[in-house]
């Protein structure tokens, strides 16, 4: 093993990080490893939650926790957050009847269970706080990756805790993978702690697009990969937004950089670290953005419009958040993105997004 380097980050650790969100595809060999099976007296207990929401008239983003009771429910919830913060970090319900509701009910159903986790956060420029993740630009990648049918690099997003609810697979391809950035970041303090120490150091952000009026385009900060604070390692990560960034500044990346970033992508989608699986109707994952990676493979969907892949999508930020840095966002810490009237989250710039998309690994 190499020594670190004498500049390595003070707040980060020297040491490989024993602990159950380092686990690797040893421990997580199927989403079997990670799922909790909802019982009939729990789905009841949904089932009833939903007829009293319903009851009260409530709009779907005004509906609290205590607008959606949850009691026999009430142990499993303290046991899905404690692994989703201190624990494995993903956790996947299964056993919801999806095709015994409306895709209406299944988003208040979905909702209510994320009431009581944290506060949904707005996920795009219009402001939907329950995201609905389709294809509508087909391959077109200038269309945000939730809105096309284009692979996806492993990535966080903008937020402490990412909830997904499987409506409809898609016809071929659309596997969801993962990668716990404990496992990535042992692995580079092993073999590769030069790249860890560029990696701590940060990157300038491009926006895509959804920076707020007259703002830059670029973020000001510079976002570290890699972070720790009061113990707690986190990961923040995008690299399609850090290429964009150094095109529209017109600068080159250093060889340390370069070689930095292509280390990590090979680390994360590695055969140690990554784990793929498709999610099934009535699936529900629900994941720490900040210590899970995610992606997704490029699909292909039915041509009949009702049997394309639909999946519902939460960014909450949580009752009970874990210690984080305050620059680990490239749009502010636990703040999502901010709505904006009239603007949509098609990217109009001048960069040619495709060329970003997907990094060789």
């Amino acid at each position: 093993m190499q020594d670190p380097q004498p500049n390595w980050p003070t707040m980060l650790t020297k040491t490989k990080i024993d602990h159950p969100n380092a686990w690797t595809t040893d421990s997580v060999c199927s989403k079997s490893d990670v799922a909790y099976s909802l019982s009939k007296t729990e789905l009841a207990d949904l089932d009833q939650a939903l007829c009293a929401v319903k009851e009260c008239g409530l709009d779907l983003e005004k509906i609290t926790a205590r607008d959606f009771p949850l009691t026999v429910l009430s142990p499993a919830l303290t046991q899905w957050l404690h692994e989703i913060q201190e624990r494995k970090g993903l956790i996947l319900l299964s056993g919801f009847p999806v095709d015994r509701y409306s895709k209406e009910d299944c988003g208040l159903i979905f909702w209510g269970i994320g009431a009581h986790m944290g506060e949904a956060q707005s996920q795009s420029l219009a402001g939907d706080r329950l995201g609905h993740v389709v294809n509508l630009g087909g391959k077109n990648a200038r269309y945000r990756a939730y809105q096309n049918s284009t692979e996806l690099a492993l990535h966080t997003d903008a937020t402490d805790i990412v909830g997904m609810m499987c409506l409809t697979p898609a016809k071929e391809g659309g596997l969801s993978g993962y990668a716990a950035a404990a496992a990535i970041y042992n692995e580079l303090v092993e073999n590769y702690p030069d790249a860890l120490v560029t990696l701590c150091q940060g990157f300038h952000y491009h926006l895509f697009g959804e920076q707020a009026e007259g703002e830059s385009p670029i973020t000001e900060q510079k976002v570290p990969v890699f972070s720790m604070k009061d113990g707690y390692l986190s990961i923040s990560y995008l690299r399609s937004y850090i290429e964009m960034a150094f095109a529209e500044l017109g600068k080159e990346k250093t060889l340390a950089e370069q070689s930095a970033l292509d280390i990590l992508d090979k680390v994360a989608h590695g055969p140690r670290c990554y784990q793929q699986f498709m999610l099934a109707p009535g699936d529900i994952l629900l994941f720490n953005n900040y210590t899970v990676l995610h992606n997704r493979t490029a699909f292909a969907d039915d041509d009949d419009p009702d049997k394309r892949r639909h999946m519902l999508r939460l960014w909450l930020r949580a009752h009970k958040p874990r210690p984080i840095v305050d620059d680990i966002s490239a749009f502010g810490k636990r703040a999502g993105i901010a709505k904006q009237t009239g603007r949509t989250s098609v990217y109009q710039g001048a960069l040619e997004y495709e060329e970003y998309a997907v990094p060789k690994t």
